[in-house]
């Protein structure tokens, strides 16, 4: 008996130690939350402290940003709960049917993941994560145990590192002694690019479906890994706006339930229970709606979770203090007070409604894995002839959960083809890529597969059309029956090779050629590209074919083909003869000789930081070949014979571009010089002297019931989108001899964004138009489809030895449109290039 009395006062004592040796935040930091803003290095230090100072809570490092800054998470429950965390875990995922087995956790545990900062500038997310912590971690209120006795919270306190540090950086180098709240002060208004987004400019907010950034790439896995009940993601908003939280905002995609519905009006009408008490207003059903998936409201509704935003009035504009029109000053310890009043509302209805969340939940998954999601039970994308694009588009399904195999046995049926968007019969070859919609990640199969989302109104927050298919431009089919599959993966084909070979031939059918290129380039392996098709050994090749021949006499030219071709995962064929039996020969003129191109990219505050963002990390990350960014400032000055190419991202060039400097431009094109304009660049060059683009003028001729329509106040946001395109998807008609278009077949699939048309060049090449303006998904307002009607969507004006190569819309729009990536890449490999032989 005395023993167990002595044993039962040390763990009372250990247990008092450890809770003694944990620190508030104010305790640790030296000052209190709201006072000054928390670098990421202290986050860390804070998050480390917690989890070695606390029995109940763990820490995850999942991966780092592109600075290097740490990605992390922390796991907060009951001791009880954080002692069997793994079983808790697991037996989630049995209910999910993305584990083998059946749940086993008596009693199961609600899954709370909160996600704060996404936004850099949106700082305060990251100073409540540091309370919420604490307030968890020390369980010293009474309801809070209960609330972790059946309930795991997840906190990632910074999902943007490296955009918060760049914001807090810039504040706490503008402002004095004491923060300004007037907004004309300058720590009220960010330098170009602002903080917002990650090191390359991306909005990771829209990347959760895509995965393009390192971010999110590493997040996503420990998401699957946990597939939480409920998510919710911290943002804010204009400092004058008051708060918003669920119910969200129509349009909802078609495929969320009337459950989530209905929990998101639970967990409303719980916030607004404390924001009453406390007379702060809100708002609800308005502005942020749940349709695009992208985001980190949308994405988890699509994986079986209460997806949320929580939105804040402030944003980079209000840093630790700011007058409101009102003649209020909102400070950062109220955002703390609003975004951390939410948080434990949210952690309280979990635990209120635990049972129910946790049976919808497992309904979810049940019924997404029993009954095909949306209008169709199959998905397939063609294998033969698009194995690069498959084998990109099958590693995003295995980053997002998605299942898929491949066709066991050859078969025909009747199904949806989205190149011509009508039934009608398709042979299904064994390998082609076979996605089921019955299948527990159903839901998020059928809305990135479905050909269109069904959209109950027009007015939403984000783009409209997303379908993969069109995204990776490839062959693509839905039908209404099962196809079976396998797991056997098909290998790409070639025919054997050579000792001591003459030559080396690859294929250019995809972006992965372009990246095999760039890394022969920058290895030092001289390479050609043929504008004829060509048949040798009894192989054709398409235009675009690489070709590289032992002109180079180095041993290690073979080496250093066979390194690239490993590096990209490509594969190129060994020749024991140039001699080609269709075509023309490798030393024919239509055999062009690639010049390694020096690009230029301009940057700077007068440039979309988002445009930018995509086009170097196109370069950095994608394409991994060399480009300058050069600020708008030094380009207006800038020896423009260092560089073959000069992109122009969109922007507003009226700044950097005056007369003079576009003649030298135009001199410097004539003399083999290669202008890439991309949207509002392209519109900026439109009608300027010596350029031939032309934008179409909007016809003045309505109809009658148009002149006499009256347009009624609250109406007004509806009728400006009939002028609008908020993203939708159209087919061109391309030119598929032409080097722009080399990799194509006959249409090209282009996400637009703007409405803005162009006529077509009357003395220069149409390489893709627009000939039928109606959208194969996504909606386009009324007024803007006659415009587009015939309309250029990119083309190339030749002007002395160079080019200017005019893209209406962004080919790489937020890194996630695959389709383009190989565009761009003709622009700056092919197009303009020219022969040195001469005869």
């Amino acid at each position: 008996m005395t023993q167990f009395l002595i044993s039962l006062f040390l763990s009372v004592l250990v247990a008092y130690s450890a809770s003694a040796q944990l620190l508030s935040p104010a305790e640790f930091l030296g000052y209190e939350l709201g006072e000054q803003f928390t670098p990421h290095h202290r986050v860390n230090d804070y998050a480390l402290h917690v989890a070695e100072s606390s029995s109940n809570v763990m820490r995850v490092e999942y991966g780092h940003t592109y600075q290097g800054r740490v990605l992390q998470y922390l796991i907060i429950s009951s001791d009880e709960n954080m002692s069997r965390l793994e079983e808790i875990r697991t037996a989630n995922l049995h209910r999910a049917q993305l584990a083998d087995g059946s749940a086993s956790d008596d009693p199961p545990v609600a899954i709370v993941w909160l996600s704060y900062n996404v936004h850099g500038n949106e700082s305060v997310g990251t100073e409540v994560a540091l309370k919420v912590l604490y307030t968890l971690a020390s369980e010293k209120n009474q309801q809070i145990s209960e609330w972790l006795a059946n309930t795991v919270v997840i906190i990632d306190p910074c999902l943007n590192p490296d955009g918060r540090d760049r914001y807090i950086n810039f504040y706490r180098q503008t402002r004095g002694r004491k923060q300004n709240v007037l907004p004309e002060a300058r720590e009220h208004s960010e330098p170009w690019p602002g903080g917002r987004t990650n090191h390359y400019y991306f909005d990771l907010n829209r990347d959760w479906a895509w995965g393009t950034q390192i971010e999110t790439r590493q997040r996503l896995p420990h998401y699957n890994r946990w597939m939480p009940h409920i998510h919710v993601d911290f943002h804010e908003q204009g400092v004058n706006s008051p708060y918003f939280f669920p119910p969200a905002a129509i349009p909802f995609h078609k495929y969320i339930t009337s459950w989530q519905r209905d929990l998101q009006k639970l967990i409303g009408t719980n916030h607004a229970k404390y924001f009453d008490a406390e007379g702060w207003l809100f708002f609800t059903r308005q502005v942020f709606d749940l349709f695009y998936p992208g985001y980190g409201d949308t994405w988890p509704m699509f994986n079986g979770a209460l997806g949320m935003t929580y939105e804040q009035g402030g944003s980079g504009r209000a840093g630790l203090g700011i007058l409101t029109a009102e003649g209020d000053t909102l400070t950062l310890k109220d955002r703390i007070d609003h975004h951390y009043t939410t948080s434990l509302s949210t952690i309280e209805v979990a635990h209120i409604h635990k049972d129910q969340i946790i049976s919808e939940f497992t309904k979810f998954f049940q019924d997404a894995s029993e009954v095909p999601t949306g209008n169709h039970t199959t998905y397939m994308v063609r294998y033969h002839g698009q194995h690069d694009q498959v084998k990109i588009l099958s590693e995003h399904l295995d980053l997002l959960g998605i299942q898929y195999g491949y066709a066991i046995e050859p078969s025909t049926q009747t199904g949806f083809s989205y190149q011509t968007r009508r039934r009608q019969p398709i042979e299904v070859f064994q390998g082609d890529l076979i996605i089921p919609a019955a299948q527990p990640k159903g839901v998020l199969a059928s809305v990135l597969f479905e050909p269109e989302p069904e959209l109950e109104d027009s007015l939403t927050y984000d783009i409209t059309a997303w379908a993969l298919p069109y995204v990776y431009g490839v062959d693509s089919y839905a039908f209404d029956s099962q196809i079976d599959w396998g797991q056997k993966i098909p290998t790409k084909q070639g025919f054997d090779q050579v000792n001591n070979p003459v030559a080396f031939i690859a294929e250019w059918k995809s972006f992965e050629d372009a990246r095999f290129l760039a890394d022969l380039l920058r290895s030092g392996v001289k390479a050609r590209y043929t504008e004829i098709p060509i048949k040798i050994n009894d192989r054709s090749y398409n235009e675009g074919a690489l070709i590289m021949t032992r002109e180079q006499r180095g041993a290690d030219f073979d080496s250093l083909v066979f390194q690239s071709a490993r590096r990209t995962r490509q594969q190129v064929d060994a020749l024991s003869t140039t001699f080609v039996t269709e075509g023309v020969d490798f030393g024919s003129g239509d055999v062009v000789y690639i010049h390694p191109p020096r690009i230029a990219i301009v940057s700077g505050p007068s440039i979309n930081s988002n445009a930018l963002g995509q086009l170097w990390h196109f370069f950095d990350e994608q394409l991994e070949y060399p480009a300058t960014l050069i600020d708008q400032d030094d380009f207006k000055n800038l020896h423009l014979y260092r560089f073959d190419v000069i992109i122009l991202p969109s922007g507003n060039y009226e700044d950097i571009l005056s007369q003079s400097r576009l003649d030298d431009i135009q001199d410097w094109i004539r003399e083999g010089g290669r202008l890439i304009a991309i949207e509002r660049a392209t519109a900026f060059l439109a009608g300027k002297d010596g350029f031939k683009l032309d934008a179409k003028s909007k016809s003045d001729e309505k109809s009658d019931s148009l002149e006499t329509e009256t347009i009624f106040y609250a109406q007004r946001a509806r009728h400006a989108i009939s002028e609008d395109i908020p993203g939708a998807i159209f087919r061109v008609i391309i030119d598929t001899t032409h080097p722009l278009a080399f990799g194509y077949q006959d249409s090209y699939y282009a996400l637009k964004v703007r409405s803005q048309s162009f006529e077509m060049l009357k003395d220069g090449w149409n390489v893709g138009v627009l000939t039928n303006a109606e959208p194969v998904a996504g909606f386009a307002g009324a007024e803007t489809l006659a415009s587009l009607e015939n309309s250029l969507v990119f083309g190339v004006e030749s002007m002395g030895q160079g080019e200017v190569i005019y893209f209406m819309d962004n080919p790489v729009y937020r890194g996630f449109y695959y389709q383009g990536r190989l565009l761009l890449s003709n622009a700056v490999f092919f197009a303009g290039q020219r022969s040195v032989a001469s005869y």
